[in-house]
């Protein structure tokens, strides 16, 4: 049967507005009860301690509580897994970071596809890794300490969280642009009390994770991984400074399930970016070494499609495989 073009023009405009109901039901509705926010790594790690600082302030936006729960494990996939595999409503996110983008490639039997399967919301927080060492080595600079590992090829130690974490693969960076020979001890727990022991000489870890040894006194920093010096450690050169192009920055984001709807990533990235806008929050990340990065989900989506490019070339060249 043919419609009357006014009677079909009136259907038409009905079913169009039925289609947007439920986008607008969802963005005035969200979120009406608790966030989880999941984080791959232990209480106390740097992606714990970002995840904490933004779910304050954001439960406080949100008008909902968002909770940090860790569930470590097989280098963050355990999380990310369980984030995939959530109902994609907003209520379940993962809280991600560099190890994200360097497991796409050290692992090949992944469940998942980091870079399809969760849908960026924004990045949060960058911060350089620090080369440390202890105050037993002779080494009190960089150029110091490079002329000591070339001169004691492979009796230099350096501890990471385990193959394919940052303070890992920043390691074989160096060792590939330097040209020198560490050896790598990896750790499931903390490698903090062997570094700080003397058990091994000298690590990259996340400057959040050893500012407070190092301003103790307990850990000498010896160069900031990121292009130029952090705020947070000013008298501390970069490697850069001697190493030309180096460059290995740290960073953490919120991601949530594939298919969430955009109005939610929506409603999201706008209330992070205003938590990472709050003085205060820039103050704490300023604390721990970090600065704040926010923008759209898009910036985000390209900067973990660039890391996961990056990683994956030093991770083919200095063949790094999980153990």
């Amino acid at each position: 049967m043919k419609l009357p073009r006014r009677e079909f023009l009136h259907l038409s405009a009905a079913a169009s507005a039925v289609a947007i109901i439920p986008r607008l039901a969802i963005a005035d509705s969200y979120p009406s009860r608790p966030v989880r926010l999941i984080v791959g790594f232990p209480a106390g790690y740097a992606t714990d301690i970002v995840a904490r600082l933004v779910a304050q302030s954001l439960s406080e936006r949100l008008g909902q509580q968002v909770f940090v729960e860790n569930h470590p494990g097989a280098a963050t996939n355990i999380a990310a897994e369980e984030v995939v595999k959530a109902v994609p409503d907003g209520y379940t996110l993962l809280a991600m970071t560099v190890t994200n983008a360097v497991d796409a490639t050290l692992y090949n039997n992944l469940k998942f596809n980091i870079a399809h399967d969760v849908a960026p919301i924004v990045a949060t927080f960058r911060s350089p890794n620090v080369l440390v060492v202890t105050p037993s080595l002779p080494a009190k600079t960089l150029p110091e300490f490079i002329a000591y590992a070339k001169a004691n090829p492979g009796k230099i130690n350096y501890a990471s969280a385990g193959y394919g974490s940052a303070p890992n693969v920043n390691a074989e960076l160096f060792k590939m642009m330097v040209g020198v020979d560490l050896m790598h001890v990896p750790y499931s727990g903390s490698l903090l009390p062997d570094l700080l022991s003397g058990q091994v000489q000298c690590a990259f870890p996340p400057i959040p994770l050893a500012i407070a040894n190092i301003r103790a006194g307990k850990l000498r920093a010896l160069a900031v991984t990121s292009a130029t010096r952090s705020d947070a450690l000013p008298d501390v050169p970069a490697v850069a400074e001697f190493v030309p192009g180096f460059e290995a920055s740290i960073w953490h984001g919120i991601g949530a399930p594939k298919k969430t709807p955009e109005a939610i990533i929506n409603t999201l990235n706008h209330q992070i970016n205003a938590v990472l806008a709050d003085p205060k929050v820039k103050e704490r990340f300023a604390d721990i070494g970090g600065v704040p990065l926010g923008g759209s989900a898009a910036d985000f989506h390209k900067l973990i499609a660039d890391e996961i490019a990056k990683w994956g070339n030093v991770i083919r060249v200095a063949n790094i495989n999980p153990a």
